[in-house]
């Protein structure tokens, strides 16, 4: 079985309590833990899916599908790039999710994380950034609690220079620019981002390497750090990241089995002062579709 469905039913004199609250009480779980099974739709309340905001009633149904007990995951063997005794830098591949949101039936980076660092949080060990399931390239892993404080810092203070290659479709005009565009949750669509009035401030700067039929080859900086912030802010502009099915068209073209978008290259000072600058080439199934759009010139 991929996981186990808890059913609950809230108590007589039970005081009222948020849902999310009750239920880390009641399953013996961290309210990190609760809250990534309440976004994921997990947990339902006489059937619908609930919110962690419900103030729970004697009598509430509640399910909640966890993780099965005892379910073990297998590490999955990442290159390391960089690696010293605070940090390693890891080359992570396309369709590997960086840490669970809620049920985990398939390896992780936090799998990984958790055989190379001695952080002893239990649900993001050395994770100071991530990247999406589908986006490839270059990710850190602290391997001790200061190391990881000291790169989140870095992280806060946008001391960590992040560049990304992505395809996108058509061609932006101005081809160099800055899109400065706030990003929130799409209210509809919860596990989406929207740009926003009164939003997080989300700002990335970009220039175009490459221009092809239909298509243009982008790098991109982005100055902040939001989820989704690449896809949504090109998707706005008009120019969608080829492959990105969730924030452009349904179907993925030139052959691509996921979104064209890779962390090309990290430059930033590690906790024990030394200046890197790391990059990581295109891997193979989006170099091929580049060199498919180069024929057609």
């Amino acid at each position: 079985m991929p996981g186990e469905i808890q059913r609950l039913t809230v108590p007589a004199g039970t005081p009222q309590q948020r849902l999310d609250t009750y239920l880390a009480a009641s399953l013996g779980r961290s309210r990190s833990q609760i809250a990534r099974l309440l976004r994921a739709g997990q947990v339902k309340l006489a059937e619908s899916v609930a919110r962690a905001s419900h103030l729970v009633q004697p009598g509430d149904q509640i399910s909640v599908i966890t993780p099965a007990s005892g379910r073990a995951q297998a590490a999955p063997d990442l290159p390391v790039v960089y690696e010293d005794a605070d940090l390693l830098v890891v080359d992570k591949p396309a369709g590997l999710t960086v840490h669970p949101a809620g049920l985990a039936t398939h390896p992780t980076v936090v799998d990984f994380a958790r055989t190379r660092s001695h952080d002893p949080d239990p649900d993001r060990p050395g994770i100071v950034h991530r990247l999406d399931r589908d986006t490839s390239g270059l990710l850190i892993v602290a391997k001790n609690p200061a190391a990881k404080a000291a790169l989140q810092a870095r992280f806060k203070k946008h001391a960590v220079a992040k560049t990304y290659q992505l395809l996108v479709i058509g061609t932006p005009n101005p081809p160099a620019a800055v899109i400065d565009l706030p990003l929130d949750r799409d209210p509809a669509h919860p596990l989406k981002r929207t740009v926003m009035a009164g939003g997080r401030p989300a700002i990335t700067a970009y220039r175009t390497l490459a221009t092809y039929p239909g298509y243009s080859f982008i790098e991109a900086k982005p100055q902040t750090g939001r989820t989704h912030q690449l896809r949504v802010h090109f998707a706005t502009i008009g120019h969608p990241v080829a492959g990105d099915t969730t924030y452009g068209p349904g179907r993925r073209p030139l052959g691509l089995k996921r979104q064209f978008l890779h962390a090309a290259a990290l430059e930033f000072e590690t906790p024990a002062g030394h200046k890197l600058k790391l990059a990581s080439p295109l891997p193979p199934e989006l170099a091929s579709v580049l060199a498919q759009l180069k024929n057609q010139l």
